[in-house]
């Protein structure tokens, strides 16, 4: 047929036999299948650390479990127990773990070719794995789980069990920690900071009890974009606002106080925004708080009215208006309304049938005693408590740190200031007008002049006019013989 140039077409003889070739179609069938499976459930978990292999499952109203020692990786060691469970159990059974690996394993295994692999452990297990999905001839389901989760049912009980046998024995004196924190929790629904500065936690055990909570997961955090001036001390600076929250009804107006130092706050429910709500506010305030040195609201009527300026007066309290239509400038307490409403939204399972002050006083409760906030150490209380010693204020000498402050307007470098407090993207210098608070990129400290350091960077040979302040520029004229790290010192470099 090399020079056959015609078409070639295959033709079967007309026998049953033949006919049937078209139709036959291999399929495999899997023995995994999509649904639970009629018989026991076993639950594997590992450690790598203590190379230990847990099989649990419930018997004859009754749990059991089973373990092995194997060397290798967590995912090495949680094959061994998942090999153990398919020798134990002879008949369908449901596979819970904890291991996406293993999950992934056992469910693609079954129909699979296996190489070796270097890791002769490794090797090992898979093909017992692989030998024992082909023999058996019952169904199986494998299921995988979150691990620590606190979820209720027989599922996470399960879980629960096999995640407990594989800590080492020096973690069981403290089995209750993690108990008490998801108690703690679901009561006052505190923040994973708070969580792991009050019971010890790791970040990851005071993440998931926050993200497992069914009344905080609506709730995203909301991140901090930048900062008010604020008292550098307790009870200097206060700001104070209105919020609504409709579901108290003829108490729907909420006061909100916080101090902008230690950011305690005082929350009470008035039945409306008039000048006497706003004294009868202010009167648990000072009750709770102290009387502060000055009170910055907003142009309201009620705030702007004579009543208000009597009683602040009376008390010997200074009264300070933002910008009208500008809530930035209420920026503190306007951020305290969201928190206050998220935690009242969290918390309202377990207040059925309570008043609105009662459930403002549980929130307050959490945000003043149990609330580490970000950038701090302390709860709110602390620092309130603290600040008069200024232990906080001043923990390892800053009023002793001099910095040279770049002004907005003039463009030059001004100084030396005192530092007194600093926080992220912001700074606060003592000058002879009082506190200045300004962005921290605009701070620089005294070990040179901001001015010669920049240009040095830039490889610059060129005269820099640097316009110091008098009383510095006379000490360097008087300190020729200045020691090092003296004025001259710093100015020059």
């Amino acid at each position: 047929m090399t020079n056959f140039g015609g078409k070639v077409t295959p033709h079967h003889p007309p026998h049953k036999l033949f006919s049937l070739t078209t139709e036959i179609e291999i399929k495999l069938v899997s023995k995994c299948q999509r649904n639970p499976a009629e018989g026991p459930t076993y639950f594997t978990d590992s450690s790598g650390k203590t190379g230990r292999a847990i099989t649990v499952w419930f018997e004859n109203n009754e749990w059991h479990h089973e373990e092995q020692k194997v060397q290798g990786s967590a995912q090495i060691v949680e094959l061994a127990a998942v090999v153990f469970a398919f020798q134990h159990c002879h008949r369908a059974l449901n596979l819970v773990t904890d291991s996406n690996y293993v999950a992934g394993v056992v469910t693609r295994i079954e129909n699979s070719w296996l190489k070796e692999v270097t890791n002769p452990t490794l090797f090992y297990y898979l093909k017992m794995l692989k030998m024992l999905l082909d023999e058996c001839t019952t169904p199986y389901y494998v299921l995988h789980i979150r691990s620590h989760t606190d979820l209720p049912g027989f599922i996470v009980e399960g879980n629960r069990r096999a995640d407990r046998l594989t800590a080492p024995v020096v973690a069981t004196p403290q089995p209750n920690q993690l108990e008490q924190a998801r108690l703690s929790h679901a009561f006052y629904h505190q923040s994973a900071r708070s969580l792991r500065k009050q019971f010890s936690l790791s970040w990851s055990e005071a993440c998931t009890i926050v993200q497992i909570c069914p009344d905080c997961q609506p709730f995203a955090t909301h991140p901090h974009t930048g900062v008010n001036p604020s008292g550098t001390s307790a009870l200097q600076l206060w700001q104070s606002d209105v919020t609504h929250i409709p579901e108290f009804g003829r108490q729907k107006y909420v006061h909100i106080s916080i101090d902008t130092f230690s950011h305690m706050v005082w929350a009470s429910a008035e039945t409306g925004e008039k000048a006497r709500n706003v004294t009868h506010h202010w009167r648990g305030a000072f009750a709770a708080l102290g009387v502060p040195k000055q009170i910055k609201t907003d142009n309201g009527p009620a705030y702007n009215s004579k009543v208000i300026e009597t009683f602040l007066n009376t008390w010997g309290i200074k009264h300070k208006t933002g910008i009208p239509h500008s809530p930035q400038g209420q920026a503190v307490v306007e951020r305290c309304h969201l928190t206050l409403k998220m935690l009242l939204e969290k918390q309202k399972g377990g207040m059925k049938g309570e008043s609105p002050q009662a459930r403002l006083y549980k929130a307050i409760y959490v945000l003043n005693f149990l609330t580490i906030g970000e950038g701090n150490e302390t709860v709110a209380v602390t620092r309130h408590i603290l600040s008069h010693s200024k232990i906080l204020l001043n923990p390892i000498g800053v009023h002793q740190l001099k910095v040279w402050v770049k002004s907005p307007q003039t463009l030059l470098w001004e100084g030396s200031h005192p530092l007194i407090t600093w926080g992220r993207g912001y700074a606060c210098v003592s000058t002879d007008h009082g506190p200045w608070w300004i962005p921290a990129r605009l701070v620089r400290p005294v070990l040179n002049h901001p001015a010669v350091t920049e240009a040095e960077s830039r490889g610059s040979q060129q005269h820099i006019d640097v316009q110091e302040p008098a009383a510095l520029r006379r000490g360097v004229a008087d300190s020729e013989g200045a020691a090092p790290g003296g004025p001259a010192a710093d100015l020059t470099g």
